[in-house]
């Protein structure tokens, strides 16, 4: 994989986005790239943990304008048949890091743009560096939203902000992003990478069949009804129930000791 440096230690897989040069914008190459990194990462039981990251001074900077100039020769039926299809190879990436049963934590930095918001919001955690900011600026391009993010951001934000963030394009600060749910937190551009370290340790540590779980239950709830949804909730409990975390978890609450789960 050239444009995705995967490095895993212990129980976290590292993912860095490795096209600085032209602000990690999504081409061909880095949504396969993305694919297989994630899809190792994903096969080997050991991880608990994956981080996304950006190399360089930006964080995603959305689809390869300069990739889609090289299109514009092409007549419009040509034109509406290749985008729709290189949008449509984008659509396994987009499930396979929506359906992710380990949690993810994304590490932000400078420019999160077009399907870098996209693929923020296909993350568990945000963290973001202060300096930063956040950009659905597909309508400067004459064109919609895509990579799930008409989906992701009514969700997160509310349909009235969704349709302002859509719609403007406007940049939204760092700080902003928390406010709005775009983000976990806000920190100095410095102290990205040791917070982000820090939490991926923390939820590493987690009882992971747990957080798969959860996060399975709330990507649900929205297309259920509430005795449905009450029903997963006790067969997920009941599920978790029956392995090793949650006997740890209840004999260390009663011994009054910090868990120390095996993340099953």
């Amino acid at each position: 994989m050239n444009t995705v440096l995967l490095k895993k230690e212990g129980s976290i897989c590292e993912l860095t986005l490795n096209r600085p040069e032209s602000l990690n914008a999504l081409n061909d190459e880095l949504m396969g790239d993305l694919m297989a990194a994630l899809s190792t990462a994903e096969a080997d039981a050991s991880v608990r943990c994956i981080v996304i990251k950006g190399a360089g001074p930006n964080f995603m900077a959305g689809g390869d304008i300069k990739m889609f100039a090289q299109q514009l020769g092409q007549s419009p039926a040509q034109l509406k048949a290749t985008f729709k299809q290189f949008i449509g190879t984008l659509h396994p990436l987009i499930e396979k890091l929506a359906n992710l049963r380990v949690p993810l934590v994304c590490a932000a930095q400078g420019a999160v743009a077009g399907f870098g918001v996209s693929l923020t919001m296909l993350c568990d955690f945000v963290i973001v560096s202060d300096d930063g900011f956040f950009s659905l600026a597909y309508v400067h391009l004459g064109t919609t939203p895509d990579g799930s993010s008409t989906w992701f951001l009514p969700r997160l934000v509310g349909l009235r902000r969704a349709k302002e963030i859509a719609m403007l394009g406007e940049r939204i600060p760092a700080e902003e992003a928390v406010r709005l749910g775009l983000a976990y937190k806000a920190v100095p551009r410095a102290a990205l990478d040791a917070e982000a370290a820090a939490f991926a340790a923390r939820l590493a540590a987690g009882p992971t069949q747990a957080y798969a779980n959860t996060k399975a239950l709330l990507h649900a709830s929205f297309n259920r009804g509430l005795a449905e949804q009450m029903e997963a909730e006790a067969d997920s409990f009941a599920e978790c129930a029956a392995g090793p975390d949650f006997a740890e978890g209840v004999k260390s609450f009663i011994e009054r000791r910090k868990p120390v789960f095996q993340g099953k």
